[in-house]
């Protein structure tokens, strides 16, 4: 049974530092040419093959890690979202003061917004939250702590986080990191569905070039390996 991270109440708010700004709606552009006729620019549509199992231990270890996901990355994306809205509102701000009187303040209200939410995560989710933290802001948990905080809370916060065999200096590694992939074809496959609000990362990542590399993965291996030396 997996353990609730406690420990993430005093981590995730110093990221989520205000509230989800409103996605603009974008106009679809009308091009009239010569014969009356419309040409509409229209979203590129992704077609993914249906994901294959080797068997159903396979695909439950698959849609286990699947509900994971789901359950990480909105956060993520608030995240990502807010640190381009603190920055604009900080950007105006030159007293040193006053900008930390900013930054604490959007700070506690976060926190009242969504520590009854990070009490539910378990260890699994905060791992890979602190994955998606990086691929959505391109810094890692432990740098953007040292830099809205300081250097000695990012080393207290992850001192802490060790406890729970969690390290804020991870990194999103698709490429190198077979369960990272497997996050990221999570992602994939909801943003073609619908279930997760997409955002580009702040990190490059070529998704078809991770089929080809991982077209043979071993799913429930590689989730067998993480649970024998995460979980157990």
């Amino acid at each position: 049974m997996e353990k609730k991270i406690l420990v993430l109440l005093c981590l995730l708010p110093i990221m989520l530092f205000a509230q989800n700004p409103k996605k603009k709606q974008s106009l679809e552009e009308l091009y009239i040419i010569k014969n009356d006729s419309l040409t509409i620019p229209l979203d590129e549509v992704i077609v993914l093959d249906k994901r294959e199992f080797s068997s159903d231990t396979e695909r439950r270890y698959y849609y286990w890690y699947y509900k994971k996901v789901q359950k990480a990355y909105p956060f993520a994306r608030i995240a990502s979202d807010t640190l381009v809205e603190i920055n604009n509102q900080l950007e105006g701000i030159k007293s040193k003061r006053k900008r930390k009187k900013k930054v604490k303040e959007i700070q506690d209200f976060m926190e009242g917004e969504f520590s009854g939410q990070l009490k539910k995560l378990t260890r699994t989710e905060g791992r890979i939250l602190i994955k998606l933290i990086h691929r959505q802001t391109g810094e890692t948990m432990y740098d953007l702590i040292k830099e809205y905080r300081s250097g000695w809370k990012a080393f207290w916060y992850n001192s802490s986080a060790n406890m729970f065999r969690l390290s804020l200096k991870k990194e999103y590694k698709p490429q190198e990191d077979p369960l990272d992939f497997i996050v990221e074809d999570i992602l994939q496959r909801s943003f073609i569905n619908g279930t997760l609000d997409k955002r580009e990362p702040k990190i490059p990542i070529d998704y078809y070039k991770l089929l080809n590399q991982y077209h043979d993965i071993d799913v429930e291996q590689e989730l067998t390996i993480y649970i024998d030396k995460y979980l157990k």
